[in-house]
């Protein structure tokens, strides 16, 4: 029995190497990772990833919405100064060796088995593939909503850790860039809930890493001041509004924590928010 369980858990372990091999294997000679121990193969290619992963959704996101589509999107003086880019991007490669460990740490307890991550669908079947996925989901979006909430309402926390977000809170400082603008402690804490609920619901590895990159993308979309107007979406629109309040829209994904919590702020005007729910 115990062997069976070793030879499960050892295909979390060959996955997670074969997404070592495809990141250091295709930007590093082999001299410069193969040497490692698994665990640092994976930090350092989280942390290549999530690097590229940043500057490319960040970068062409920019010049779409400040460049090509310009007259469209943002007014000219509400396109963000170079300068305040810049700093951003200062604190996001900061912090981004410590985002990544988080993910790391996560691979490492899901192929030692302390979590219900399962390594194939085929395992549980499409349907509770899709409600475990549901479930996780809305955990996480639960998690990160109180996790985001308490980083504003706990004074020590919000002073030394989630105020360096908050410099930027106007539309002419808020850019896709500010996305992963985090204090290294904030940034962690606020994609833990990603790892708990894996502790929680079963949920599929490979979509698990997947959705922790989403969440990468994501809080670059949130961050470019765009309403995009797709109820129940949590956009750029609604987290404006908490860059400038500090009191509302703590979600993430969706709007439906604020709802529930009584925090929901509608970008355009609070009385067209009421009637909508």
């Amino acid at each position: 029995m115990e062997s069976s369980s070793s030879s499960y858990l050892n295909l979390f372990v060959q996955e997670t190497a074969f997404y070592n091999r495809i990141v250091l294997g295709t930007l590093l000679p082999d001299i410069a990772w193969n040497p490692l121990p698994h665990f640092f193969q994976t930090w350092l290619r989280n942390y290549i990833g999530g690097t590229l992963l940043y500057f490319l959704s960040a970068s062409l996101w920019c010049l779409y919405i400040y460049q090509i589509k310009r007259s469209v999107y943002v007014p000219k003086d509400s396109i963000p100064s170079n300068k305040a880019m810049l700093t951003q991007i200062h604190f996001a490669v900061k912090g981004m060796p410590w985002y990544t460990l988080l993910p790391t740490v996560t691979e490492y307890v899901i192929e030692n088995g302390f979590t219900k991550c399962y390594s194939t669908i085929n395992d549980v079947g499409w349907i509770p593939y899709f409600v475990y996925s549901a479930i996780y989901l809305v955990l996480v979006e639960f998690g990160i909503y109180w996790m985001h909430r308490l980083l504003h309402d706990i004074k020590p926390l919000y002073k030394h850790l989630h105020a360096f977000h908050h410099m930027y809170n106007k539309q002419n400082t808020l850019s896709p860039f500010a996305g992963l603008a985090f204090h290294p402690v904030d940034g962690v804490l606020g994609a833990t809930p990603h790892a708990m609920a894996l502790f929680v619901v079963p949920m599929h590895f490979r979509t698990h890493i997947a959705l922790f990159f989403v969440e990468a993308i994501w809080t670059t979309n949130i961050h470019d001041c765009i309403h995009g107007k797709i109820w129940p979406v949590m956009g750029a629109g609604y987290h404006s509004v908490h860059h400038t309040t500090y009191r509302h829209n703590y979600g993430h994904y969706t709007v439906w924590m604020d709802w529930m919590f009584g925090t929901l702020r509608h970008p355009i005007d609070d009385d067209e928010s009421k009637k909508e729910f």
